[in-house]
This record gives structure tokens, sequence and C-alpha cells, in this order.
């Protein structure tokens, strides 16, 4: 019995170290890849630009809404092949200020409408799907909330649409960036997060021929991809409607186009809460989207290389509950008297990978100052491994459910340093995983001593890593709701418009 247990715990130490092997290994080959990864030219503008429909899915916004609407007013775009479509599921005071701003834009001569329905049924997917058959576009553009497009962004990738050889690409993506980078560590490294993600990841799956997900915003769809029946449309059973949509559109026969060059600045969550709020949703929603579309992908007549990369990017979440398991494991394997590998050994195996991911990534993007966003490296190793808790447990609900609630992640207009949340209604207050990542950071201080007390302190860098990471997550969700850290901001108010606001002509 103790040899089966024995033989267990070590089974479960080996398959989640292999594990963070893979996903070290496959930021590895991403690097690779990317070295081939050039910017496209941009093809020639069409001489009749065909229409657009912007749609801006918005839910209780008061702090940005008018901010996005304002933005994809003024883009650069033929006013009469132009339609704005505000998806207002809004149940506070965002409705009044969504209807001043639209009437101030309609009377310039826009065509901008509000779309609503009388309940949220299906989230964001649902209410895309709502406003598609009102749409007059030949293409869809869609913007988050939180998103600031720059004026000329349509102009720059229509283009990619409409030559010759584009008849079957269904979706372009551009890379985001970032209003407010500079606001605090925790921005910064999501930032660096990001940047990882769009300069190496996306761009590195393209220059592979990958299969590439869409994220969701600031991107354009082509309409007759959307509607094609192989597709299906938005749907509303995963909570990653846009990986889940375009996989689907890629497995029916489209091509996707991720532009490196073409940015479109967002607000990073300035609170903790939030971005894990954020992170539990994109977890859960890949996973589910992994439950979805893994036969389809691993039947589609794709290469296997291509095969194997597209499973390995759905499931990317599942690093969380294998960074858990490893240190649940490591205690009993001590207390049964069972050797336990080298943690060292481990680190160096599963933590070159996106070390050196981001470094490209801010090499590729900044050149000879990339360093001065990858310094905060260690933050963001300390926060990604301070929130597997919070990613596991929704691996574990996208394992065993469909669809979910949608829990918008909160903004606040914060694009200054000077720029301030903590009075806001909208700011989440501490959930209660935090209890459990308290508990979680004592449990690897042990661990740490029982590995320290046998192998030295040397071996027991991980586990001290861990118990960093978790104590990292909790001071900082409580630092951020302490009445001290708030009482010194006063009650935020809508973002006032600066009129008066005008179209350029051209």
């Amino acid at each position: 019995m103790r040899f089966a247990l024995v033989f267990g715990v070590q089974l479960l130490y080996v398959v989640c170290a292999a594990g963070l092997a893979i996903y070290s290994l496959h930021a590895l080959w991403l690097v690779w890849q990317v070295r081939k990864a050039v910017s496209p030219p941009q093809p020639a503008p069409p001489p009749l630009w065909p229409a657009v429909t912007v749609q801006l899915p918005i839910f209780n916004e008061r702090h940005v809404a008018t901010r996005l609407i304002d933005a994809c007013a003024r883009l650069e775009y033929p006013v009469d092949r132009l339609q704005l479509q505000i998806l207002d599921d809004s149940t506070d005071d965002t409705v009044g200020m969504v209807e001043h701003c639209v009437a101030g834009w309609q009377a310039q001569g826009l065509q901008v409408k509000v779309v609503r329905r009388r309940d949220r049924s299906g989230y964001k997917a649902g209410a895309l799907a709502n406003a598609l058959p009102a749409a007059t576009g030949q293409f869809i553009a869609i913007f988050d909330a939180d998103f600031c497009p720059d004026p000329t962004f349509l102009l720059r990738t229509l283009p990619y649409f409409l030559a010759p050889e584009a008849a079957r690409v269904g979706f372009v993506q551009s890379r985001w960036g970032h209003l407010n980078r500079s606001y605090s560590p925790l921005t910064q490294s999501q930032a660096l997060a990001l940047d990882g993600h769009f300069a190496v990841e996306q761009a590195g799956r393209q220059a592979a021929g990958c299969l590439l997900g869409f994220n969701g915003s600031a991107g354009v769809w082509r309409r007759s991809c959307l509607e094609d029946p192989q597709v299906g449309g938005w749907q509303a059973d995963t909570l990653c409607e846009d990986l889940d949509l375009s996989y689907r559109a890629q497995l029916a026969g489209w091509q996707p186009r991720y532009l490196n060059d073409v940015v479109a600045p967002a607000e990073i969550p300035p609170q903790l809460t939030a971005y894990k709020r954020q992170q539990f949703r994109w977890a859960k929603g890949s996973i589910q989207t992994l439950r979805k579309l893994a036969g389809p992908v691993w039947r589609a007549h794709r290469p296997l290389q291509i095969r194997l990369a597209a499973l390995v990017h759905l499931a990317s979440y599942l690093i969380h509950p294998l960074l858990l398991l490893l240190l649940l494991a490591t205690p009993p394997l001590l207390l049964l008297d069972s050797q336990v590998p080298s943690p060292l050994s481990l680190v160096g195996l599963t933590s070159l990978g996106p070390p050196l991911l981001y470094a490209v990534a801010q090499k590729r993007l900044y050149g000879t100052r990339w360093w001065r966003h990858w310094v905060y490296l260690p933050l963001l190793t300390l926060v990604g491994m301070g929130v597997c808790l919070n990613n596991s447990l929704a691996v574990w609900q996208g394992w065993r459910t469909r669809g979910g609630a949608f829990q918008r992640t909160p903004k606040f207009c914060v694009e200054q340093t000077a720029d301030r949340w903590q009075g806001s209604s909208y700011a989440l207050p501490l959930d209660r995983v935090m209890v459990a990542e308290l508990l979680l950071a004592l449990y690897a201080t042990t661990a740490a001593w029982l590995v320290a007390s046998t192998h030295g302190w040397a071996a027991a860098a991980l586990l001290l890593l861990y118990a960093a990471s978790f104590t990292t997550a909790v001071a900082a969700a409580l630092w951020q709701n302490t009445p001290f850290h708030r009482r010194f901001w006063p009650a935020l108010r809508p973002t006032p418009r600066t009129p008066p606001l005008q179209r350029d002509p051209t």
C-alpha cells in the first residue's frame, strides 16, 4: 500500500514537471519561429472602400463608455460607409451617458445606433450575434470598452481583406497596446505578458502557419465568415467566444491575419482582484474551448506539428494546475521518505522558455530599450505563480461546465499615474480565494523548510518562490482593499467628455 502511494505521488510529480517542460519548450519553439516573422507589406487602398460596421459591446462602463464611442466615432473612414453599433447591456447610469454621447455624434451625421436587449443572454457573444442582422457592413470591427483605437485603424486593416489573394481571409487581429503601462508595477508586469503574447506567440504562430486565436477586441471580421454555416457564428457555450469562433473559422477553411505593426491601445486592470477575475474568465473559457474543439482540431487535415501546436495553445492554462499540483506533491514525498527530484533542475528546465520569450518580444517592439520593461519579469513571475490557485479553479470549472456567467473586468479610465480607481463603485472586494492563497503560502514555506532540512536551502529555491508568490498575491490584494489605501482618493465620477468633439470630414 505504501509503495503504491509513493509511486502515485512520484508519478504525479513527474507528470507535472513534464507538463511544465512542454510549456517551456513550446515557448522556445515560438521564439525560434518568430525569427521568420516579417511584417507583410500593406496592400494598396481600394478604389472604393467597403461598408464597415463597428460593434462596441459594453456593460456598466460609466468611466470609459464615452471615451470608447468618441474614439471610434473619429475613425478615419468614409462616413457614408461607416456604421457604429453600441451594444449596451448596461443597468446603471452608463445608459444615459451612452444616449447623450450617441445623440451628439448623430447630430454630426454619423451612422450610430444603440442596440439594447431585454436580457443579457449569451453575454458578449449573445450581444454580438443579436446585433449582426442589423449591421450594414461587409466587415465587422469589434472593440471592447477598455480600448481607444487610433483613427487610422480601419484604413490600415481593411486592405488585408481586399487584395485578390485575400478572398478567404476571415479575420484580422491587431496588436494590443497599453494606455496605462507605466501606472504601477502591476500594470507594467501585465503589459510585459501581453507584449509576449502578441509580439512572439501570435507572430510566431503566424510565421509557422499555425492556427491563431482572435483576441476578442481590436480586430475585424469578414461578415461572410461570421455567417458561414460551417463556422456557426458567435456561440455562448464557452467564455472565450472569440477563441472558439476563430478556431472554428480556420477549421472551416478561413484564414487569419495578425498585424504586429497595427496597434490598438487598451487599459490594463490596475487592481489585482480585477486582474484575477480577467484571468479566471480567460482560463475557464480556454479550457471550455479545448473540450469543445480538441477533437475537430486533431481530426483536421493539417500537419501533425500544426495540430499539436494548436492543442498546446488551447491547453496553455493547464500550466496553473500543474504548478499547484507540483507544490502539493512535494511535502508528501518527503514525509514518505521518498527521493524528491531536485527543484533546481526543474526550474532550469521549465523557466528558460518564458523569460526568453518576453525578452525577444521586448527586443522586437522596443529595440535597445527592451530591458526597461523586461526588468519587471520577477514581478510577473510572482504574480503569475500567485494566481495559479485562482486559475486552477477556473480550469476545473472549464472541464466540468459549459458557458457560465461572464464576469466583466472593471475599467476605470486610468491612464496617468495621478488617475485613481480606488473610489469607484466598480472596484472589486476581496475574494474568498485569498484565504486559500494564504494557506498555500504557509504550506509552501513549510515545504521549503522540509526540503532545506534534508537537501539544503538551495534545493528549496522553487518552494520559496511559491511562498513568495502567494504572499505577494495576498499582500497586494489586502493593501489595495485597506481603508488606508482608499481614504485619500475621492469617489470617481464618470469621465467627462471634452466638447466640442468633431469628426474629421476627410
